[in-house]
């Protein structure tokens, strides 16, 4: 890979200035408001799918955009998912990207509103070993399945509602994230594992050429970018403009691409997660 010269890392840099030139106005004129203005730094969990270094590597240049942008972020990576729900659920986060059900737990305990989603639908997956003699979800009657997490909706709580809905029982083993949750079916220690298709294509191709799909769950909106009602709008409009402006410049794209944005489109509660929360998924959450 060739090193960018300074002359190209100087274009980069005006190309983000002129990007989130407008954004930064909308926020410096909302500091001039006075009351109501935002706070010096917002707070922004991240549900941490894979492992916390490479969930500060993917999400890192994003806070450090932000910042560029006059929208400074304390981005903060929790080690497991189950610490990661508290930290909505006692409402703490200003910002939190979240699986599309946790959005719904947000919304109810705090108002959250999701801010922006990508256009790409979430694919909840089960998996299997490439040569598993498992080929239907009834063959996982009694099997070893790995999950990231209790509550991660689309590679847990969406399968195993299903599994529950077929009558197929299973034992079902916590990994703390995907990564760790995949390797449980490489290393055979599991006979299946539940992931989202976003996670999945991350991994390196040697650990998906040994891996096989066996169950794809109907599509649903994916995760958004959620807000706490503390937030002006002033603010959130700015935080809109920044991060879509990202997405359509090409020099930032694949920085929008690392945090599952590569299309990101305003999302709505009503329309793409109150929904989620007419499936009766309450019965398979679990409070850690």
């Amino acid at each position: 890979m060739k090193t960018p010269t300074a002359l190209q890392k100087a274009s980069r840099r005006r190309v983000l200035a002129a990007a989130v030139a407008v954004p930064l106005l909308a926020w410096r004129q909302a500091r001039a408001a006075g009351p109501g203005s935002p706070p010096r730094r917002l707070r922004l969990a991240v549900v941490p799918q894979l492992t916390p270094v490479e969930m500060y590597r993917n999400w890192q240049p994003l806070a450090e955009a932000l910042e560029r942008a006059g929208l400074p972020c304390d981005l903060i990576i929790h080690p497991t998912i189950a610490v990661f729900e508290r930290e909505f659920e006692q409402g703490q986060a200003d910002l939190a990207f979240v699986n599309p059900y946790h959005m719904v737990m947000a919304h109810r305990a705090h108002g959250y509103r999701p801010l922006l989603r990508d256009q790409r639908p979430l694919q909840g997956m089960l998996l299997v070993q490439k040569h598993s003699a498992l080929h239907s979800l009834e063959d996982l009657r009694g099997q070893r399945i790995s999950f990231p997490a209790p509550n991660a909706l689309g590679a847990s709580l969406y399968p195993r509602a299903i599994l529950s809905s077929k009558g197929i029982p299973f034992e079902a083993y916590y990994a703390g994230n995907h990564r760790n949750a995949v390797r449980q079916v490489l290393t055979g220690d599991s006979a299946a594992v539940g992931v989202v298709r976003a996670t999945y294509d991350m991994e390196p191709a040697e650990v998906t050429e040994a891996l096989r799909v066996l169950y794809t769950t109907p599509d649903i909106a994916t995760h958004p970018l959620a807000v706490h009602p503390r937030v002006p709008r002033t603010t959130q409009q700015a935080l809109m403009s920044t991060l879509q402006a990202l997405a359509r410049d090409p020099q930032t794209q694949p920085l929008m691409k690392a945090v599952q944005f590569s299309e990101p489109v305003a999302a709505d509660y009503a329309r793409d997660y109150a929904p989620l929360g007419r499936l009766g998924l309450e019965r398979f959450v679990v409070k850690q």
